[in-house]
């Protein structure tokens, strides 16, 4: 892919230091480290390595990556890493994207309590998809998926919604058969809204019981019980919304459709189309009119305050298996799944080379290898010597 001509660091090396001097004390920790990170991404301050071609021994210098899961540019390796793990894990039956959102009344709260309720939204999906599933009148069987948090939308406005992948298909109760869902149809969206709703109120309810909710500003006077009450009655008034998107042509396009969603981020730096000194302008898609594509114009301030809300909580995972998937009980029902499904045993991986190759020669296409590790001082030095000569 051709590199784009401007990045968030772009922005962030304009302006971060004065947006987060200006807003310091309304910043977290986590949303510090994340501009620092990306400003020094692939820059002589992390260091970097030599590689060599072991066919024609060539040699080119590279900077280390800063690895937070907030950069633009260091989800490329770590999202191939993890559909190379994923792929071993797919079975032959068609498999559904179902999407579930929150009303965005409650939007401010979640935001006030990010861990609490987006694990809420978690649980609440899973527990709607394992629930709905389970049920004879629907399909009758134990499923298994991933989740994918997702907390933005196309403008970088807050929009949290949970992507879920799941094989069309799962187990029968007695564990003895594989029971496939109908052709194109997986599990009907209305009542997964309805239980979806009902499962998330309930757990809105038990999170203010224990007193694990917090409340400020506009969202202050849900403190007070009947309050809380009233505004979740409101939440009954409308139907939420579960997407089922059309059925995957077969597990093929699986890994294709997930390198989409799994290591994404708000927004990537292709979609940056001008950088000036004081406004960022970036494209987006207008869902509400046909996913018409349009360009917004933002100042630095704003583009970096609405990027930022986007930073999970300190170890807060963004991806999650349930049912058979869950890590816990994958390793005996996943091949259990694989023998009803009559599918060939998994091969025994290779053993990784002591050297990873990570990219090809751009001389002959041969293997590149790290030959050398360059500290951030030794760097500085080579660029200087450069420099001078």
């Amino acid at each position: 892919m051709k590199r784009p001509p401007f990045e968030v660091a772009d922005i962030i090396r304009r302006s971060g230091r004065r947006f987060v001097d200006r807003y310091r004390d309304s910043l977290t920790w986590p949303q510090v480290k994340v501009l620092k990170a990306i400003e020094r991404c692939r820059t002589a301050a992390l260091g970097g390595h030599r590689d060599q071609c072991d066919r024609c021994g060539h040699q080119t210098t590279f900077f280390n990556s800063c690895r937070n899961r907030h950069c633009p540019k260091c989800q490329t390796n770590a999202r191939n890493r993890w559909l190379a793990a994923r792929q071993r894990e797919l079975l032959p039956a068609g498999y559904y994207h179902l999407v579930f959102s929150v009303p965005h009344a409650l939007v401010p709260l979640m935001w006030q309590n990010k861990r609490v309720l987006f694990q809420l939204l978690f649980e609440a999906s899973a527990a709607t998809l394992l629930e709905v599933a389970a049920d004879p009148k629907h399909l009758g069987a134990e499923i298994g998926f991933l989740s994918v948090l997702h907390t933005w939308g196309q403008t970088l406005q807050p929009h949290p919604h949970v992507h879920c992948v799941v094989p069309g298909g799962g187990l029968s109760p007695d564990h003895r058969r594989w029971i496939r869902s109908r052709n194109h149809f997986f599990l009907p969206v209305k009542v997964l809204s309805k239980v979806f709703r009902g499962k998330f109120v309930a757990g809105l309810r038990r999170a203010f019981r224990r007193n694990k909710l917090h409340f400020f500003g506009a969202c202050r006077p849900l403190a007070q019980q009947k309050a809380f009450s009233a505004f979740l009655r409101t939440l009954f008034r409308d139907d939420w919304v579960v997407y089922a998107k059309k059925p995957f042509g077969g597990p093929e396009h699986v890994l294709h459709y997930l390198a989409r969603y799994t290591h994404r981020v708000a927004i990537s730096n292709h979609r940056l189309v001008e950088v000036t000194d004081t406004h960022v302008a970036f494209r987006w898609k207008d869902y509400a009119h046909h996913s018409k594509r349009r360009t917004m114009t933002l100042s630095h301030e704003e583009f970096l305050r609405r990027f930022l809300q986007h930073v999970l909580p300190r170890g807060f995972p963004r991806i999650r298996y349930f049912g058979w998937l869950a890590h816990r009980r994958r390793g005996a029902l996943l091949p259990l799944c694989r023998t009803l499904l009559a599918v060939e045993p998994l091969p025994v991986p290779a053993t990784p080379a002591a050297t990873p190759i990570l990219w090809l020669c751009p001389c002959c296409q041969g293997p590149m290898r790290v030959i050398e590790r360059l500290t951030a001082q030794q760097l500085r030095e080579e660029v200087q010597h450069l420099d001078s000569s």
